[in-house]
């Protein structure tokens, strides 16, 4: 009961964060210079279908009054219009958003699945040939940008070796499976299209290995140093003592203390494999939100721009409450704080 009432305390907090991202979003969206409706209308445009794009987006509004309209529309569930594309943002966002999802989930799998071991690993073996092979992959992940490894992955594991492919999510002739989730993988699997399955496994290998390396090499060292200071600890000095085997004092002692910080670093990583996507999508060619938000920056179509960053917000508040639920079922006295 503690615990349900805590998750709802932290739920109530997106209000105010949400209010806050469309207040901060909205001024700057307009005090980047330009001039949406004119780059809608184009170099051939006349001055009267620019007052009318101007009027039908409410530009020729005061700020204030195009805020509380933008606002307003939130709460009944419009997010807007595109200047270019006339289409609902929402619809554009939920065409966009299930491919970077996935791209993300897949990336954040693989930064986990080989971050965390690849900690423990370090942390027992302290200064050694594994703990300083970890921190070389450390090292390199958090140096490396995104876009240049992108691109080396392209050259060397598409293009030289062929083996795999080098954008897109499918191939071009291929459908994708019948939408229910809007995730191929997932939607292949429900269908038992096994065909649609591997091929777009293949196009999600490489740019969920690229999004992932940064977060990879991060938890990589997070879970090092939080396991290194547990096993310092009195109880697991104790628990050695009793004749545990090392491998049971680490999973059943050491870890489910060392895990709490490393797990809110998954949690800001899977924030910020969100955002730094775009590098990688716009390389990959694969088509989510951060390709659609390059091209919605470069023509200053704000309201897309807007629904995205609001979108975001979203994410981020319910991945720190599932990050803070987790706490509270890791350590009950989080919840009763």
């Amino acid at each position: 009961m503690n615990l349900t009432r805590y998750a709802a305390r932290r739920l109530l907090l997106i209000i105010p964060v949400l209010f806050g991202v469309s207040i901060l979003t909205f001024s700057l969206a307009y005090l980047v210079p330009g001039d949406p409706a004119r780059l809608a209308v184009g170099p051939q445009g006349t001055q009267q279908m620019y007052e009318q794009v101007r009027a039908e987006f409410g530009l020729d509004d005061p700020l204030p009054v195009q805020y509380w309209h933008y606002v307003t529309g939130l709460i009944q569930g419009d997010w807007g219009n595109s200047i270019l594309s006339r289409r609902p943002v929402l619809s554009d966002l939920g065409a966009y958003w299930p491919a970077t999802l996935e791209l993300v989930l897949v990336a954040m799998c693989i930064a986990t699945v080989i971050g965390v071991p690849l900690g423990i690993i370090a942390a027992v073996r302290a200064d050694r040939l594994a703990d300083q092979a970890s921190r070389i992959i450390s090292l390199l992940g958090v140096s490396m940008p995104a876009f240049w490894l992108a691109i080396i992955m392209q050259l060397f594991f598409g293009l030289k070796l062929d083996w795999l492919p080098i954008s897109g999510r499918l191939p071009t002739l291929m459908a994708p499976p019948e939408s229910i989730t809007r995730l191929y993988l997932v939607d292949s699997l429900i269908r038992g299209q096994w065909d649609v399955f591997i091929e777009a496994l293949k196009h999600i290998i490489l740019p969920a290995l690229t999004l992932s390396f940064a977060s990879l090499a991060t938890i990589a060292r997070f879970t090092r140093a939080s396991l290194l200071e547990v096993l310092h600890n009195d109880y697991v000095r104790t628990a050695r003592a009793k004749g545990l085997s090392e491998r049971s004092v680490i999973a059943r002692h050491a870890m489910r203390n060392a895990f709490i910080p490393t797990l809110t670093m998954i949690g800001l990583s899977f924030g910020w494999s969100m955002g730094g996507s775009v590098l990688v999508e716009t390389v990959f060619d694969w088509p989510g939100i951060g390709l659609y938000a390059t091209k919605s920056a470069l023509t200053l179509d704000f309201m897309p721009i807007m629904g995205i960053a609001l979108l975001y917000g979203i994410v981020f508040s319910l991945i720190n409450i599932a990050v803070d639920i987790t706490y509270g079922i890791l350590d009950p006295r989080v919840s009763h704080a």
